[in-house]
């Protein structure tokens, strides 16, 4: 049989300790760190350029200000903005499998009007089929929740405040999806 034996080196010079100690409790802040992001659950926003926020910053769009909405209830979520302006369904649709990451827990919907414009077939459900054989649950977004909202003067898309406004009324229903 082999006899391993420990042998401890004491660490007389204090600085060398200090730094050592240091390294110690940065690696196990980062080592919990990790597991903390690893464990936020995903929200995936997928529309057209009011989920984008066409015509503002991309923290004022309603997706970032939903997050920070969700975090504040304490919800360790991350909200992903996959908008695109001018998208339809079918687009939407066929981007679905590279914008919503396995382990996504909701999706919120907005088809937007681009496939009546664009007289685009509406997609809808088939995106709905989809993600809830993906175990996904959906928040529709209909159109009519941006009515009465402020508007930009294109009267198509949300300014700031219209995009917080957004974001208060969906925090609800993506918590309860959520599970809380």
């Amino acid at each position: 049989m082999i006899s391993m034996q420990r042998k401890f080196i004491p660490i007389e010079d204090t600085k060398v300790a200090a730094k050592l100690g240091r390294i110690i409790v940065l690696g196990a802040f980062g080592v919990l760190t990790a597991l903390g992001t690893a464990h936020a659950a995903t929200v995936v926003a997928l529309g057209a350029s009011n989920t984008f926020g066409k015509g503002v910053s991309r923290s004022q769009s309603y997706p970032a200000q939903l997050e920070t909405l969700l975090r504040a209830r304490g919800f360790n979520v991350r909200v992903i903005n996959a908008g695109v302006n001018g998208d339809t369904t079918g687009g939407m649709l066929a981007r679905l499998d590279r914008v919503v990451p396995k382990g996504t827990s909701v999706v919120i919907l907005q088809p937007g009007g681009n496939d009546r414009r664009k007289l685009a077939a509406d997609n809808t459900p088939a995106i709905q089929s989809r993600l809830s054989a993906m175990g996904i649950k959906v928040v529709m977004l209909p159109n009519g929740m941006l009515h009465g909202l402020p508007h930009q003067p294109d009267g198509q898309h949300l300014t700031p405040e219209g995009y917080h406004s957004l974001a208060q009324e969906l925090v609800g229903e993506v918590a309860a999806a959520l599970g809380k």
